[in-house]
């Protein structure tokens, strides 16, 4: 028997979203990072995966959109979830490939930063999807409220 939820139910089922990012890695070790325009924060660049694209291709838009930098995709290193908000983020190891440095929009700063400048920088809900990118023991799967970390199991 097949069954599902019509939209007529008075309880709908939880809307997520489906979000991209990249761990662009420089040969030097450095990591692509920006400081977003709309709240100054820094993280990697990324986005909301549109409809008609595959993961890949919507790393490869996000990471030039926000940084002016074409990548390569290596791998997925991660799928983490912000249980306050139902966004899922896929994170993917990426190499330069072309392009040059510059800010848009969404970005008021683009740096290539060292691992323990990550860590200086960002919150650890993001500095963790960057670190977990170069353990080389992905794909991590982890969760958080925006704010922390929350422990599997």
């Amino acid at each position: 028997m097949l069954l599902y939820m019509s939209t007529q139910d008075a309880t709908l089922p939880p809307l997520h979203s489906v979000s991209v990012a990249g761990v662009v890695v420089r040969e030097d070790g450095r990591l692509l990072a920006i400081r977003r325009a709309d709240n100054g924060t820094w993280e990697l660049p990324g986005g909301v995966l549109e409809l008609s694209e595959t993961p890949e291709a919507g790393v490869a838009r996000e990471v030039l959109e926000e940084t002016g930098i074409h990548v390569e995709i290596d791998e997925l290193t991660g799928v983490y979830k912000n249980t306050t908000r139902g966004i899922v983020a896929l994170v993917f190891r990426c190499k330069p490939s072309g392009g040059v440095e510059r800010t848009s929009s969404e970005s008021t700063a683009v740096e290539w930063l060292t691992p323990d400048e990550v860590s200086e920088r960002m919150a650890e809900v993001f500095a963790i999807r960057l670190l977990d990118a170069l353990d080389g023991n992905g794909p991590h799967v982890r969760s958080h409220d925006g704010k922390r970390l929350i422990p599997a199991g």
